[in-house]
């Protein structure tokens, strides 16, 4: 594959970089702190190009229907305006960036980004993009078998080409395989796998 440009009609979506999600927190995903240099580095690489960045975050309420006290599978994790909640301080988010919440609603599980909106307009994730007439996105960050997948299925669907940054994703990987058979669903559903080597 030759290698590709980076344009301003593409969006790097980075999913769920956030402290619940990190070493120590909540809802750890092991090595997860292991890709952030390159997650920053295709942070730069997109602001250079004029391309746009966007964060998702879960933004969950103290009673949120995904947690365990509510039978849910998941401690309780990423709770509105905790630290948990925050993106990881080494994280190099530009000003410019979008920043899209998701399940932020007692009732409301999401898993996908796509599921989310940008808090302050009210505009989900692909109203945002249509809007900057983005055909490309590029997507990073944790977990790999259930955010960003659903993030990447979603934008699959929705007729995004998308592109899974692999160097820059990781998974919980419970049991054993689960994040490269997402990984490889995704490739069949159409999704194509880069690296940092594969971009100008």
């Amino acid at each position: 594959m030759a290698r590709l440009r980076v344009l301003p009609f593409d969006a790097l979506i980075v999913v769920d970089m956030q402290n619940d999600f990190m070493p120590g927190g909540s809802l750890e995903v092991p090595n997860a702190l292991t890709i952030i240099p390159n997650i920053n580095r295709y942070i730069e690489i997109f602001e250079k190009s004029g391309a746009t960045t966007v964060f998702t975050r879960d933004w969950h309420p103290e009673n949120h229907i995904s947690f365990r006290s509510r039978g849910g599978p998941w401690p309780p994790h990423c709770i509105q305006n905790t630290r948990g909640a925050e993106f990881h301080p080494a994280l190099n988010i530009p000003k410019t960036a979008i920043v899209i919440s998701k399940a932020f609603k007692e009732d409301e599980e999401a898993y996908s980004g796509f599921k989310g909106v940008e808090l302050e307009s009210s505009k989900d994730l692909n109203t945002v993009l249509r809007g900057r007439n983005i055909k490309r996105v590029f997507i990073a960050g944790v977990a790999t078998e259930y955010c960003v997948k659903a993030t990447a299925l979603d934008a699959i669907e929705l007729g995004y080409q998308v592109f899974l940054l692999i160097d820059a994703v990781k998974g919980i990987n419970q049991p054993p395989s689960t994040e490269n058979r997402a990984v490889e669903d995704l490739l069949r559903r159409g999704g194509v796998a880069i690296t940092l080597n594969d971009i100008e």
